[in-house]
């Protein structure tokens, strides 16, 4: 992959970030919802951890490392929403076209990472690992909230299966993000 792909690849997904942050924002703050505002916080903190990188001149070991330690810092805001998933907010219920334009989110997300994952994997270049990471942890995030939206405006499992599901794809989502960042700061 060029490096002038990599660029406007990484240029579109920070469009996307930005967007999807202001939207959770925007409707976090509307509909009171705490949940989505976190979220929406989480994008736009990743928004400018991907504009940093890409606009980085600095050594690329100081860029890995500064986005290791971010996604390792961005872990813990995604704690407070596993906790909040499970004590305070069970999620909203959305209309069947927004689940669906949410989970072409997702599942686009998570299939670009991935594609670009196996087409770098052989890389060494530390601004290519480092999207590819922010990828990873952008495509989870957006998995977890995909799910949790699922379960409350589908029926089919009770209050307490609900919480249980949220709190291990959050929890797992939470682990993942940190090691997605570890592996950065450890990178040489």
């Amino acid at each position: 992959m060029s490096a002038e792909n990599t660029q406007r690849i990484a240029l579109i997904s920070l469009g996307l970030n930005m967007a999807y942050s202001a939207y959770h924002i925007i409707f976090g703050v509307t509909a009171a919802s705490w949940w989505l505002f976190t979220i929406g916080i989480y994008y736009a903190i990743l928004s400018c951890v991907r504009f940093a990188v890409l606009q980085s001149k600095v050594h690329e070991g100081i860029a890995l490392r500064f986005t290791g330690i971010m996604l390792m810092l961005l872990s813990l805001p995604l704690v407070g929403t596993v906790i909040l998933a499970f004590v305070k907010e069970r999620g909203k219920e959305f209309h069947l076209i927004v689940m669906l334009v949410m989970a072409i989110y997702a599942f686009t997300k998570i299939t670009l990472a991935s594609v670009n994952w196996v087409k770098s994997r052989k890389s060494t270049s530390a601004k290519l690992i480092t999207l590819r990471n922010l990828s990873f942890a952008d495509a989870f995030v957006s998995m977890f909230s995909l799910q949790r939206s699922m379960l409350v405006s589908f029926e089919g499992m009770t209050e307490t299966e609900i919480r249980i599901m949220n709190v291990a794809t959050g929890s797992a989502v939470c682990i993942i993000v940190f090691l997605l960042g570890l592996s950065l700061v450890r990178k040489k």
